[in-house]
């Protein structure tokens, strides 16, 4: 029981073992990753909500969008620690064992691609793409637009995301990204970021990614009653 007032956020579990991506992704880099990276994200952003006197619990989703009215002093610190936090809880669900569920979009979510981008393939390419020439840090992503319905590949610096109306220029909700930070991937591939990225494709929680794109339209249904 926490005794801020409020509910901390918590480091979730991995919802496979730290070898379960291999040889794709590596278990120590797994293990570093989600131990380490991961939980100092979460750690940092209960301090710095701590330090401000935040008595109220704050959605994860909402708190992307909603950091902006936090105190002004911690508001960067939640921007990159939320956003941390966000980022990582999202990317563990968008990846599974080899082999272990869809190898392809499932049929919805594979038309919605082929409307948005011609074909499967495109969308990869483009995403590929936005994961390569993302400079420095930072993430890749497959999103949804809320107004439009229309698909579409942009890529975060740090530990920004599509959520965060106001600093990106076009806001997505997430259906699948790509974490690019040299934590994630050095261990193994060095600076072959490209191997890193064709890699990922072979451990892509497809069923998830579906998941994600059906609680997009779900959203976008609301979006458009407003």
């Amino acid at each position: 029981q926490s005794t801020w007032g409020f509910a901390m956020y918590s480091l979730p579990s991995l919802p496979y073992n730290y070898n379960a991506l291999e040889p794709f992704v590596d278990t120590l880099t797994m293990e570093i990753h989600h131990s380490r990276h991961h939980a100092a994200y979460v750690n940092n952003l209960n301090t710095a909500l701590k330090s401000a006197n935040i008595t109220e619990s704050i959605n994860l989703n909402s708190l992307q969008s909603e950091f902006t009215t936090l105190p002004p002093a911690i508001q960067t610190i939640v921007r990159n620690n939320g956003g941390g936090h966000f980022n990582h809880c999202f990317f563990w669900k968008v990846m599974a064992p080899p082999a272990s569920g869809s190898s392809s979009p499932p049929s919805l979510l594979k038309q919605s691609i082929e409307k948005s981008f011609g074909s499967v393939d495109e969308m990869r390419s483009k995403f590929n793409a936005a994961a390569m020439s993302r400079f420095g840090s930072g993430w890749a992503w497959l999103c949804s637009d809320p107004k439009t319905h229309e698909l579409f590949v942009t890529s975060t610096p740090n530990q920004d995301n599509p959520l965060m109306s106001g600093i990106v220029d076009r806001v997505g909700v997430p259906l699948l990204g790509l974490d690019v930070w040299e934590h994630a991937y050095y261990l193994k591939y060095q600076n072959k970021r490209p191997e890193y990225i064709n890699a990922f494709w072979n451990v892509v929680n497809w069923d998830q990614v579906a998941v994600n794109y059906l609680e997009a339209e779900g959203v976008k249904r609301e979006h458009s009653k407003m």
